[in-house]
């Protein structure tokens, strides 16, 4: 069924963001994994975490997106496997922009616990919402949730994160983590506005917007985030290799 070719409407913006979310992240892993040749020896995992990021994305987009017009449903099962693949991915790169300046790998295990919390009570909040929302449940599945994204915000800006990237011996560094901790801060804020859109949601019963308004709000946020965050590594790792060229 999901193979079998949909009409999409004129008017169907949430389908028409599906698929620029497939075409981007599909455009940008392309990119990132063929940029790989134009940085240094120790800029390619970066890259190739980026390549990956927006490669596993893409891969979901195709599938979320037919899911959508097959069946007018939010893919919120596939949206949470994306995620779980990818958000600790966008962890790992902190870690590795900061590991010439001393990260340690329990660093890195914490971003990626944290992540995962944040993600498997988004999902116990979104997926086992009862028929008709319960604004009970989601609220409290959201704080939950929103404990693990506190952490990272805390680590990136404040903690461990932020003290690395400041006693790097690069300027290129601290501007492109600082740049990450501000996608952190504003980017994924975006994501609780799609959650508060599902049945039970506050925003759902306090302004009435409909649960359509999830894939809307997740499908904008997945690309400012996921693209927007490979784009400053790739600019660091053109920049740093550059200079350790000269």
């Amino acid at each position: 069924m999901l193979l079998e070719i949909v009409k999409m409407m004129p008017d169907d913006y949430v389908g028409f963001t599906f698929f620029i979310g497939y075409m981007a992240m599909f455009a940008a892993a392309v990119f990132f994994f063929v940029e790989r040749g134009s940085v240094n020896k120790k800029w390619k995992m970066s890259l190739l975490v980026s390549g990956l990021i927006t490669g596993i994305a893409a891969v979901h987009y195709f599938y979320m997106r037919d899911y959508y017009l097959a069946t007018g449903d939010n893919p919120t099962f596939f949206r949470y496997v994306d995620w779980t693949l990818t958000v600790p991915l966008m962890c790992v790169e902190f870690y590795l922009l900061t590991r010439a300046a001393g990260a340690s790998k329990g660093l890195l295990t914490k971003l990626i616990f944290a992540s995962v919390w944040m993600l498997v009570a988004g999902y116990i909040g979104e997926a086992f919402n009862p028929a008709g929302g319960d604004t009970g449940h989601s609220v409290t599945w959201g704080i939950i949730s929103t404990l693990g994204y506190l952490y990272i915000l805390h680590t990136v800006w404040l903690g461990e994160v932020a003290q690395l990237a400041e006693n790097s011996n690069s300027e290129t560094i601290k501007c492109g983590v600082r740049t990450l901790a501000w996608f952190v801060l504003v980017g994924w804020a975006i994501y609780p506005i799609g959650y508060m859109c599902m049945d039970g949601g506050w925003l759902n019963t306090a302004l009435g917007w409909g649960s359509e308004n999830v894939d809307l709000w997740y499908n904008l946020a997945d690309a400012i985030n996921k693209i927007g965050f490979g784009l400053v590594v790739y600019n660091i790792a053109i920049k740093e290799s550059a200079k350790e060229t000269a």
